[in-house]
Order: structure tokens, then C-alpha cells, then sequence
């Protein structure tokens, strides 16, 4: 049974281009080495370390430069307890007028009194500026180390500046230890994201994060088990470009300096815009839906691939939108750290409940 649902879910049919088998990349020539479907699960183990390293990092370096800055941890105000309101905040963090005055006459509570009251449970669940700071200075630090580490493989890399190279000979294309590293590194960091979920405070984005990094998982192992490693390195390392000015702008934000805030997120928008809005559709997306047709042809994963990658791109313009709204105010207003993004307390209960619905997008 297990067999032939590993069979099914590994059919050369579907993954391999015509007259390719998984055995011919089980055996290269003496001297070569493919990527091989079981050495992705070497990332589970380095995931583990890769979590605990994190733990000491934001232990041992972050936390004491946040007390530099005198970013404090804060002890939130914390609600008063009740059975009933609980029950309803695990379900819904932001109960409908219905639903107020239905809570009113049960508890003989007026409206106002339960909107406070879930204000106040909201800001309880939600993590202190201390501890985003720290989580953003070991994203930034990771971001910042695996880009450079990218950049020092692909700069003598052939395919960075032909990407046809990506295509010929494929998929009988050799792995240097420099691809095998990165990716390894890129795929445990993911699977360490998707772990801290579980352990870290519950955010109202724990399930949009848990199928994002669940889909960056899956996309980067069926493609080094596929060998698109040479596309696979220049997709991760466009994406990683920008996400270093993001984390950096959040760094100053919690830090609170606002001008610095500012600059840094219009460098993350205008990096954002030329890595994922030119680069990565006139440049990446391009080879594997043109130049790969032309040299290789397509076949069934052929078509998965392109259809996932053409699904970011949405996401990205969609991103880019959000992003340039947030900018134009940084340029006109200078409210980087607040309106959209802002975790300030709301003067209003309903402005706080609408606010908290599409709060964070980036920050």
C-alpha cells in the first residue's frame, strides 16, 4: 500500500521529462552528483538546530540589543477572567453587535463594558515589541547571511546572467555543494518557521503563515527532487533580496526611529518592485515558461511548476499594492509605524476590531 502510494506520488511520468527515469538520476556518471529525493529530509534534523539556534540568537544577542535601545518586553493589562466571554474569544477575537447584546443580557454586562473587555484580551494575546524585535533581528540576520551566501554561488554561476544555462543538459545537471548547501539552508529555516508557529504567541496570521511556509516547503523540495536547482536558486535568492530591507525597517520601527523607518520601508518597496515586479517575471519566469519549452519541452510537472510560479507573481502584485499604499504615506504623512500596520491601541472599540482584522500586513 505504502509503496504504491510512494509510487503514485513519484510517478516519472508526471515529475520527468520524456525518456528520463528516477534511475538514471540515481545513477550518474562517475564523478557527478544529482540531487537525490531522500537527502531533502536532512533539512528535518538541521531544522531542529536551526530552531535552537534561534533561541540562543534571540537570547544572547537580540534581547540585549533591544535593551540598548530600551525596547522593553511590557507586561500587558490582563483581562479580567470569564468563562463565557473566553469561550467566545477562542472562537471569534471580534464578536458582531448581535452577538454584544446577546453577551449584555447574559451577563447583565453593557456593550461597552464586554468591547473593553476584548480589547483588553486582544492586546493580552498579542506579543510585546521586545519580542517581535527580536524574532525581526533573526530573520534580518538570516535573510541577510543566506542572500550573500546566494550571491557568492550564483556571481560564477553561468545561468545568473544566461538563464538558458538553466535548461540545457537538464535534467542531467550536476549539484555543487554551494546549491546543495543553500537550498538545504533555505528548507530548514522554513521547516523551523513552521515549527516556532506552534511554540510562539498565536497571531491572527498563524494560518495564512502556516500554508505560506507549508507551499515554500513543498515548492522547494519537489523541485530539487525534480533538479531545478539552477531556476530553484534564482527564485530563492530574489525573493530573500527584499525581505532583508523589510526586516530591517522593522528593526527601526520597534526601535522607534521614525525617520529611518521611513527611508528603509521606501528601499524595501522600490527593492520589492525591481526583484519581484521585473526581475522575477521578465527574467525567471520567463526562462521556465519560454526558454525551457524551447530547449527541454514541457511535460506534466512542467506545467505544476509554471502554475505555482505565475500564482506568486499574483501575490506579488497583490503585495505591491499594499506596499505602495504604506510607502505613499512614509513619503507624505511619515506613518510608517502606524494606520495600517499600527499595534497602538484604538481610542475606538470598532475602529479597533477593524483595524485588527487587516492589521500587521507587513509590521
Amino acid at each position: 500500500m505504502t509503496s504504491s502510494i510512494s509510487a503514485w506520488i513519484w510517478s516519472e511520468r508526471f515529475w520527468l521529462p520524456e525518456n528520463v527515469s528516477w534511475a538514471d538520476l540515481e545513477h550518474p556518471p562517475p564523478g557527478v552528483e544529482y540531487p537525490r529525493v531522500g537527502q531533502v529530509l536532512y533539512a528535518m534534523p538541521l531544522a531542529f538546530f536551526v530552531f535552537l539556534l534561534r533561541l540562543l540568537f534571540e537570547r544572547l544577542v537580540a534581547k540585549p540589543c533591544a535593551r540598548i535601545l530600551q525596547i522593553q518586553a511590557g507586561v500587558p493589562r490582563r483581562a479580567q477572567p470569564n468563562v463565557v466571554l473566553e469561550r467566545l474569544y477562542q472562537s471569534k477575537m471580534c464578536p458582531d453587535t448581535r452577538q454584544l447584546e446577546g453577551l449584555s443580557k447574559q451577563l447583565d454586562w453593557d456593550v461597552r463594558k464586554i468591547q473593553r473587555w476584548f480589547r483588553i484580551r486582544r492586546n493580552q494575546d498579542r506579543p510585546s515589541t521586545q519580542k517581535k524585535f527580536c524574532e525581526s533581528m533573526w530573520r534580518f540576520t538570516f535573510y541577510l547571511g543566506i542572500f550573500f551566501y546566494a550571491i557568492r554561488h550564483l556571481w560564477v554561476s553561468p545561468w545568473m546572467w544566461d538563464t538558458r544555462h538553466c535548461w540545457y543538459n537538464f535534467p542531467f545537471q550536476p549539484i555543487s555543494p554551494g546549491q546543495y548547501n543553500y537550498y538545504i539552508a533555505e528548507l530548514a529555516f522554513y521547516w523551523s518557521l513552521m515549527f516556532s508557529q506552534f511554540t510562539d504567541i498565536r497571531r491572527k496570521d498563524f494560518t495564512v503563515m502556516l500554508v505560506h511556509h507549508m507551499a515554500t516547503i513543498i515548492l522547494i523540495t519537489f523541485s530539487y527532487a525534480n533538479n531545478m536547482l539552477r531556476a530553484g536558486t534564482l527564485v530563492m535568492c530574489v525573493h530573500d533580496a527584499s525581505d532583508i530591507f523589510l526586516e530591517a525597517a522593522k528593526l527601526a520601527n520597534y526601535a522607534k526611529y521614525q525617520r529611518l523607518c521611513d527611508g528603509l520601508f521606501v528601499v524595501f518597496s522600490i527593492s520589492f518592485f525591481l526583484t519581484r515586479l521585473v526581475i522575477y517575471p521578465f527574467w525567471i519566469v520567463y526562462s521556465v515558461l519560454f526558454e525551457s519549452w524551447e530547449i527541454v519541452g514541457p511535460y506534466q510537472a512542467w506545467w505544476l511548476f509554471n502554475g505555482l510560479l505565475l500564482v506568486l507573481q499574483t501575490l506579488h502584485i497583490i503585495w505591491f499594492y499594499l506596499i505602495t499604499r504604506i510607502a505613499i504615506k512614509a513619503i507624505f504623512k511619515g506613518k510608517v509605524s502606524k494606520d495600517d500596520r499600527s499595534d497602538i491601541e484604538s481610542s475606538s472599540d470598532e475602529e479597533n476590531c477593524s483595524s485588527f482584522s487587516k492589521r500587521e500586513i507587513y509590521f
